[in-house]
């Protein structure tokens, strides 16, 4: 399952899943260009916070793989037994999620006391590379 909205690997998702044909869900709050193809689902959901949140948790599962930057989404799908991964390629565990929420308070702090502006990094050819490299591996870990 993609939280689609600004997902910088969704072709890559496409790529790794027909190569190990296994169905993609791509979920946003509005329509897209997906792939077409019997494999990919496009799930366009009611605008508003959460709401793509929301789904993706509720369908979610141990047979679930959940691509998202979103830290509380993360925590909500791994909570039911599914492998989560960033964009970035980095997985979020139960033994990292516990930190990455701590991180994302402090950081809402900072940013609502005007001392940190921005966001996260630049997304780069190398979190594009490892991101491919961490689905491939969790595919076939699930598959094992």
């Amino acid at each position: 399952m993609v939280d689609a909205d600004a997902c910088p690997v969704k072709d890559e998702v496409y790529k790794v899943a027909l190569r190990y044909q296994v169905p993609v869900m791509v979920v946003a709050n509005s329509y897209m260009r997906v792939l077409e193809h019997e494999l990919v689902e496009q799930v366009v959901v009611a605008a508003g916070p959460d709401v793509a949140d929301d789904y993706i948790a509720e369908r979610a599962d141990e047979l679930s793989v959940v691509i998202t930057a979103d830290i509380l989404l993360a925590h909500r799908a791994i909570k039911v037994g599914a492998s989560v991964i960033a964009p970035n390629g980095k997985p979020f565990t139960e033994n990292s999620i516990g930190s990455a929420i701590a991180v994302r308070a402090i950081m809402a702090d900072l940013r609502a006391g005007g001392d940190v502006v921005g966001g996260p990094p630049p997304f780069t050819k190398k979190d594009r590379s490892r991101f491919l490299s961490t689905l491939d591996e969790t595919l076939v870990r699930m598959r094992g």
